[in-house]
């Protein structure tokens, strides 16, 4: 795999081509994380001709330092709250700060899922194989949060599909995930961002497009 990925909808398309040879067990249903993940997601559901669903994750940064994430945040029926113990008790985030923000948290995730969904339910995953798409991964406490809200849908099968990622991160979300789907694994992975040309911040806008632009539920039976 040559790097760098074009854009995010380059990086799709590749791994969507790959998607297709690992003959995933139907029905399919492609999961994204908003915002980075989701034109990256809707190359893979059109590859694999699945819907798209989201599961949105909200980081918890560190009381002074707040793009060093001490925990996440997935949406679900409930509030699925992944905590690093180790960093949140390095830098002070106690549990009264660990609630307040998960609190913030959950209301901003409710937030997104009107705006993007505007009424559509979360997709059944019960007896299907859901494929959690992201842009990338670097620490993997994002992911590591959606994949466990997504075992709480009852999904037969996790399958974590990224284009680059940290392989230390892969070897401990491999325990989480019935299989992983990465294009690259750059030695040292400092920063996701700089293995694509064009990695441009998705807003609200481009995330609505694309859901309204994926496969709709039952075309994997018509193909």
């Amino acid at each position: 795999m040559v790097l760098p990925f074009a854009d995010r909808t380059d990086a799709g398309r590749l791994l969507g081509q790959r998607l297709l040879r690992e003959r995933l067990p139907a029905p399919l249903v492609v999961v994204a994380l908003p915002r980075g993940g989701v034109p990256v997601a809707l190359e893979v559901a059109r590859a694999l001709q699945a819907p798209l669903d989201l599961v949105i994750v909200r980081k918890i940064g560190a009381p002074w330092q707040r793009e060093l994430a001490v925990a996440a945040v997935a949406d679900g029926e409930a509030p699925v709250v992944e905590v690093d113990e180790g960093t949140a008790a390095a830098t002070g985030a106690d549990r009264d700060y660990l609630d307040r923000e998960a609190d913030l948290a959950w209301r901003e995730i409710g937030r997104r899922r009107a705006a993007y969904l505007r009424g559509r339910p979360a997709m059944d995953l019960a007896g299907k194989t859901a494929v959690l798409v992201d842009d990338g991964i670097a620490t993997g406490s994002t992911a590591r949060a959606a994949l466990h809200a997504l075992r709480r849908r009852h999904a037969a099968h996790l399958v974590l599909a990224v284009p680059v990622a940290a392989h230390e991160s892969l070897m401990e979300l491999r325990l989480l995930c019935d299989r992983i789907v990465c294009l690259a694994e750059p030695q040292p992975l400092r920063a996701v961002g700089q293995h694509y040309i064009d990695f441009h911040q998705v807003g609200d806008a481009e995330v609505i497009a694309a859901l309204d632009a994926a496969p709709r539920a039952g075309a994997q039976a018509a193909a």
